[in-house]
């Protein structure tokens, strides 16, 4: 187990410490279990209704990151997937009840409404008003059977917003605690997760999950869910999630509704924005009127990777509580206004150079230049493992991938080029699409080198092995002007610079051009081979210093392969 911990035992006062520490409006009850808004004894002066919510932790930023005006009162922490004690609510409650009252706002987990409805017990013996409301959204189990009762997931944080803004405009708590009530009421939630999470104290993870399965309809304590599938795509999982909630609320089209998409704790942020543009293009399939998105960490399951999608019924009314403004910590700043995504045209390029022949001719499909372009490409979307495993030992693994991506798009574009008359333009065309599509630090590098070599083919008019190969010379140097590497420095350069120099230099002493370019794919191999000896000073390979010796440099392993593929195709 690896965690960012200092002791099993003090992770929930050491997490709530720090939370506290970095917002002024909060504060710590004696004990260091309890968050409470720092003008609580004010807003109840003022009659405002008090919100309690709490739980196990592991949730965060729920439930401390929601406390603040506009939200929470205060809320009770348990140990990890834990539910707090009784005396702790209890403690709570004392704390921020004014004359007004106290809301609870639980989650239905068992031990979640024993304690908390005990402790209310307690309370109103003390004379304090207290009124409790049970969020259970879960769709993924029936609304009737033998278990204990829909789960409280992440559409317990809606209701958070809808009973802190009622409180806020000084609402009666029954009046409060209907509007709680009517809002879960109205709520669906079902999560997928593609990995399990591990409870510090448990030190192993909660449930396994094969490569490529992922666990539908699970809760948020590290359970497993209700059922085990195939990994699928982004827009299949929404759909599927969207239809079980869909249907368990029985929307129609037209209805209104806000959408939170719910990152169960390990899951990037790129993720979370597919899934969320994923969910929206199907409610509007579907003809339900999206109001308000939010997209985030609301509501966590520790590390576990994998996503919740919560729906809510809405009307005006609870439109405006949701947009009454509130100052938490996690509350998102965004209004959660869904825009119609905007695509703005992209500046056009200049027009290319029209061919000395029919305008719009393209290269024929067996022309030489068309096939050695063609026969690179499959070789760098064949050598897409490998290159991807080579990067990952000695730097961030995208080599491969980024490679691929650039050789299918030139594939896509290849039949858009100018004629094979005009060499200098094809690599133009090359460079401009590889600079478009592939990113990094190759698809500069490599774009540099073609732009290079094609001034050069257009100077010297490129109907020679040697002018082909003092273009290749000049791209190269192109390439070590811009990336600033030399030969020695453990990058691509320890592979094309050599293997320029052979190919000029055989060339020039009279080889033939296959002979040529067998030349220079050996001095390129050879130059490839020894990076595994050097120690890294630029490139991807820098970073990790000599744990990247033993391993070549997988750009220069990729020119010794490409320059391979080049000289086979030229062969025939």
């Amino acid at each position: 187990m690896k965690k960012l911990i200092n002791d099993v035992s003090t992770v929930v006062p050491d997490m709530l410490d720090g939370l506290v520490a970095l917002n002024p409006q909060l504060s710590l009850l004696q004990g260091g279990s309890i968050v409470v808004r720092a003008d609580a004894e004010t807003a109840a002066a003022r009659g405002e209704v008090a919100l309690i919510s709490g739980g196990g932790s592991g949730h965060e930023p729920a439930h401390g990151g929601y406390v603040g005006r506009g939200m929470l009162s205060a809320a009770v922490a348990g140990e990890v997937f834990t539910s707090p004690s009784t005396d702790a609510v209890l403690d709570a409650i004392r704390a921020v009840a004014g004359p007004a009252g106290v809301l609870l706002i639980v989650k239905n987990y068992t031990g979640d409404r024993f304690n908390f409805g005990l402790a209310a017990e307690l309370a109103r013996a003390e004379g304090i008003a207290v009124e409790m409301v049970i969020v259970a959204d879960d769709v993924a189990l029936a609304a009737s059977g033998d278990h204990a009762g829909r789960r409280g997931l992440a559409g317990t944080v809606l209701v958070h917003k809808i009973a802190g803004a009622a409180a806020a405009r000084g609402l009666p708590l029954s009046e409060v605690a209907k509007l709680a009530r009517d809002a879960a009421a109205a709520l669906g939630t079902m999560g997928v997760a593609l990995t399990p999470c591990t409870v510090p104290a448990a030190g192993k993870p909660g449930f396994e999950l094969a490569d490529g399965e992922i666990e539908w309809g699970l809760g948020i304590h590290g359970e497993a869910g209700v059922a085990r599938g195939a990994l699928e795509p982004a827009d299949a999982i929404a759909g599927k999630l969207l239809a079980k909630i869909v249907g368990d609320l029985a929307l129609q089209a037209g209805e209104r509704v806000v959408l939170l998409v719910n990152n169960l704790g390990g899951t990037p942020s790129s993720e979370l924005g597919i899934v969320a543009g994923a969910a929206l293009r199907e409610l509007d399939k579907l003809g339900i009127v999206v109001e308000r998105a939010w997209a985030g960490t609301f509501l966590s399951a520790l590390e576990m990777a994998g996503v919740s999608l919560t729906l809510l019924r809405v009307d005006d009314e609870r439109l405006a509580l949701l947009d009454a403004p509130a100052h938490t910590s996690a509350w998102p700043a965004l209004s959660g206004r869904v825009a119609r995504v905007s695509v703005r045209a992209a500046p056009a390029p200049a027009p290319a150079p029209a061919p000395p022949h029919a305008s719009g001719a393209t290269l024929a499909r067996e022309a030489t230049l068309r096939r050695a372009i063609d026969a690179v490409c499959a070789c760098l979307l064949q050598a897409e493992p490998t290159l991807t495993e080579m990067d990952q030992r000695v730097g961030d693994g995208d080599l491969g991938i980024s490679l691929a991506r650039g050789a299918r798009a030139v594939q896509q574009e290849l039949d858009t080029y100018a004629a094979e008359t005009m060499p200098g333009a094809v690599l133009r065309s090359v460079s401009a699409t590889l600079r478009r599509v592939v990113g990094g630090t190759s698809g500069p590098l490599y774009a540099v080198l073609l732009l290079r070599a094609a001034a050069a083919l257009e100077q010297s008019g490129g109907t020679t092995a040697r002018q082909w190969a003092q273009a290749f010379n000049a791209g190269v140097d192109a390439l070590m002007e811009l990336g600033g590497a030399k030969p020695g420095d453990r990058t691509m350069v320890d592979a094309l610079k050599p293997a320029a120099e052979a190919l000029e230099t055989a060339l020039a002493n009279g080889a033939t051009t296959n002979a040529a370019l067998t030349a220079a794919v050996d001095a390129a191999t050879d130059g490839a081979s020894r990076t595994a000896s050097m120690h890294p000073r630029r490139g991807r390979s820098s970073y990790v210093g000599d744990r990247a010796l033993g391993h070549a440099d997988p750009g220069a392993h990729a020119v010794a392969l490409w320059l391979a593929a080049l000289r086979e195709s030229l062969a025939h």
